[in-house]
């Protein structure tokens, strides 16, 4: 397959560019990981921001799913572990990492500030901070909601500057709904008119969902009307050719970054992993990659992918584990890009996965919390699990049935408590809106609900 605007072949130069480069000088539960971790061996691969001159580590960590405390009895909800942030966060500061990305949204709101804990301890110098403006909820389009939103970023950060800010998930909901968000009420002129006083030193926009809200902005920046200094967008093995097959509504990357790359905007890169998708594949798939390149993770052919194209600024990954972080380290301390043979390698697992018809979910938890209190992240993830390990059976006769039946009926009760289950959803509706993947969630629940039902009856 082609894109009308960069061709294979065009990708394939860009990674000898990038090897070339390369070569020279949701909120889940607590680790169990503890002690001293070892230091990684090697240089972190680093990127230069062309606008700015800001010498950018290549691995970024993104703050959506820090680790928790379960449940804080007080107010119901989860307890960030800020010792365990501490940690992490020194940990990757001192193996050269310094881009930090995070979102007023993240991890029930409490994201910011947890970040702004961890950070503040380490000079301000050392660190790139990137937050957005998330405005999806209609309250917050008032000009003076949105103002105190990004003011409230500032101090939860305890910053009087951010380097990098983002207009937040740009697309959903089309034009419409981005000038809602930003134009009718002045914002974007206000963000630009904060990036002049100095308080923002990079604006740009992360995008999900109507390509044509893509092309608008980029438009916009080719008549001289405003000047992105870096856009997010999602971009793995899977995206890159396949996006549509993924989600009717997404954009291959391969598109959107070459739209990005021949402006010379840098690409921060979201998603790598698709949600953890691309880290647990199916077991065949998994013995392939590891044939290829016994030595490495699962997880780390995506991120190599994601790292190796010229002009990727960072590749956030959400690690909220130190095993995590370390093998990510590992990963890009210095990057190994991707090569022109594994690059075709990687595009025959892309169709592999393609087939198994995971729902996908990319556990960002933009649909909790649920009015009904469903968990809708905890059962999607259930279900792809299953599918993965060849647990979702629908023929009675066949011989794995009673097996694959009972792993999949104990699995659901121990990782959904019933009363968070698929059968309490009503299609209500709030998280299809939510949704930056475009899901059909209710009609998945109810298609999940309904094969529990059939299992339970022991029928196909």
């Amino acid at each position: 397959m082609k894109s009308d605007n960069i061709s294979r072949r065009s990708f394939i130069r860009g990674l000898g560019m990038a090897s070339l480069a390369a070569l020279a000088p949701s909120c889940v539960g607590k680790s169990e990981t503890g002690g001293k971790t070892p230091t990684v061996k090697g240089e972190m691969t680093r990127r230069v921001n062309p606008n700015t001159g800001d010498s950018v580590s290549l691995l970024g960590y993104g703050c959506m799913r820090l680790p928790v405390i379960e449940k804080n009895e007080a107010d119901g909800q989860d307890e960030i572990d800020q010792e365990m942030v501490n940690r992490l966060t020194d940990h990757a500061i001192d193996n050269g990492v310094n881009y930090f990305d995070t979102s007023p949204v993240y991890c029930k709101g409490r994201s910011e500030h947890a970040m702004g804990l961890a950070l503040s301890r380490h000079p301000r110098e050392s660190y790139y901070i990137a937050t957005k403006l998330s405005n999806f909820d209609p309250s917050t389009w008032p000009r003076e909601r949105s103002i105190e939103m990004f003011e409230n970023s500032l101090r939860e950060l305890r910053t009087d500057y951010v380097d990098y800010m983002l207009l937040h998930a740009i697309g959903g909901g089309g034009m419409e709904t981005f000038d809602k968000r930003y134009t009718d009420n002045g914002i974007l002129q206000y963000l630009i008119e904060q990036k002049a006083a100095g308080r923002i030193r990079n604006l740009g926009f992360s995008y999900h969902g109507d390509i044509e809200v893509f092309d608008n902005m980029l438009a916009r920046m080719d008549r001289g009307e405003v000047h992105w200094d870096f856009v997010q967008i999602q971009l793995n093995y899977l995206d890159w050719l396949h996006a549509k097959e993924v989600n009717t509504v997404n954009t291959n990357a391969e598109y959107l970054y070459g739209e990005l790359h021949r402006r010379g905007i840098p690409v921060v890169i979201m998603e790598p992993l698709l949600g953890g998708r691309l880290a647990s594949v199916t077991a065949p798939v998994a013995a392939k990659l590891k044939a290829r390149r016994p030595d490495d993770s699962v997880a780390s052919w995506a991120f190599r992918f994601a790292g190796t194209p010229e002009g990727v600024l960072t590749v956030l990954s959400g690690m909220t584990y130190m095993e995590h972080l370390e093998d990510n380290l590992a990963t890009y301390s210095p990057l190994r890009p991707v090569d022109d043979s594994e690059r075709e390698f990687l595009e025959i697992i892309a169709e592999e996965i393609l087939a198994n018809n995971e729902i996908p979910c990319t556990d960002c938890r933009y649909c909790l919390p649920c009015p009904y209190g469903i968990n809708i992240p905890a059962i999607f993830a259930h279900y792809n699990k299953c599918l993965k390990d060849d647990n979702v059976s629908r023929d009675t006769r066949d011989p794995h049935y009673q097996s694959a039946r009972r792993a999949f009926l104990v699995g659901y009760d121990r990782k959904v408590p019933k009363l968070r289950q698929a059968d309490r959803c009503v299609a209500c509706g709030k998280c299809i809106s939510d949704c930056p993947q475009s899901i059909a969630i209710p009609a998945r629940l109810r298609e999940i609900s309904e094969y529990v039902n059939r299992l339970k009856a022991g029928k196909a």
